[in-house]
């Protein structure tokens, strides 16, 4: 597995983590009641900071434990992997375009806070997961 993909593979899975762990902790702290009333901005803040730290600590392990078994491979990437990042990117910005759409919409219906941060981080959430997953399969069949 190269450098890039591992790097995929990690981001996806602290992804889907990330937003699992979210979710529960919003539902929890909401305990049956209103949503809108949970105190979200810092769980939402905690969980997309421990996520980002997640991410380059698991990376430069998966790295490190990669390096050690094939050093003359480590860190290499080639034009294939640019392909699929880029190709990744606009799959990721799609999603990006439809959540901001939707913030808009929230905004001009006069929607609480809540449901306009959450659809964003959704958005934002669906994006990496959508476009890790486009970038894995890209690596494991090729581009068309």
């Amino acid at each position: 597995m190269v450098y890039e993909e591992r790097n995929v593979w990690t981001g996806l899975v602290v992804s889907v983590i990330a937003i699992t762990v979210y979710v529960i902790l919003v539902l929890q702290q909401a305990g049956g009641g209103s949503l809108t009333d949970v105190d979200w901005f810092p769980l939402m803040l905690w969980t997309i900071g421990l996520s980002i730290v997640v991410t380059i600590v698991v990376s430069i392990l998966w790295g490190m434990v990669a390096g050690a078994r094939d050093p003359d491979g480590v860190g290499k990437s080639d034009i294939r992997d640019r392909d699929i990042s880029r190709m990744g990117s606009r799959v990721e910005q799609a999603f990006v375009v439809i959540a901001g759409l939707g913030v808009i919409v929230l905004c001009a219906m006069g929607a609480d806070v809540f449901w306009i941060a959450n659809t964003m981080f959704a958005g934002f959430a669906v994006s990496a997961v959508v476009g890790s997953i486009a970038r894995v399969v890209a690596y494991r069949r090729g581009l068309v």
